[in-house]
């Protein structure tokens, strides 16, 4: 009799914490157009910020990655920038091909798997802590290809869209279960 009571609440429990994710993530939007331009990251280890749009012009400053300049406009390649949103921020060149755009970022929650592509069974390439926030750099059905230092890696997101009814809200960031 006690067992049969013990199977049926370990059944229970079972069934109850089947219910709930493992894993959450978040996924935040573009910002859009700021007061003076888009905000972008940078995805290489160091930008060369230049006074002219051509790689032999004055060196101003060196970006490092994941810094945030904001593109004002872009000619031939090269993004001119500010580096803050103030009228005094250094403003400069910056080769457009080591930034991204106005993307959208991927926040982790809790330890997120990266894989070398989309399928769960590749190797993986990282293990992201959580509150590590990424630019996406591009989606493609169920998962997300992120930028890690000069890499990039997949994860996986099918949870979240399944959890919203197959899209995405229409303002705002939104939370769901993310796989392994």
């Amino acid at each position: 009799m006690k067992r049969q009571i013990y199977l049926t609440l370990l059944t229970v429990l079972v069934l109850a914490l089947a219910g709930f994710p493992s894993a959450h993530a978040e996924l935040i939007p573009p910002h859009g157009e700021g007061q003076i331009g888009l905000q972008a990251v940078v995805l290489c280890e160091k930008l060369t910020l230049r006074q002219e749009p051509n790689s032999t012009s004055r060196a101003l400053k060196t970006l490092q990655y994941q810094d945030l300049p904001i593109v004002i406009r872009q000619q031939d390649g090269w993004a001119y920038v500010a580096l803050g949103d103030s009228i005094d921020s250094l403003t400069g060149w910056v080769n457009a091909d080591f930034l991204i755009i106005d993307p959208a970022w991927f926040r982790t929650a809790d330890k997120t798997p990266v894989y070398a592509w989309d399928d769960v069974i590749a190797p993986k390439v990282a293990l992201l802590d959580a509150n590590i926030t990424l630019p996406i750099l591009k989606q493609a059905g169920d998962w997300i290809v992120v930028s890690l230092r000069g890499a990039a890696g997949w994860i996986y997101v099918g949870d979240i869209y399944q959890n919203n009814l197959g899209r995405e809200p229409e303002s705002g960031a939104f939370t769901a279960s993310a796989k392994p």
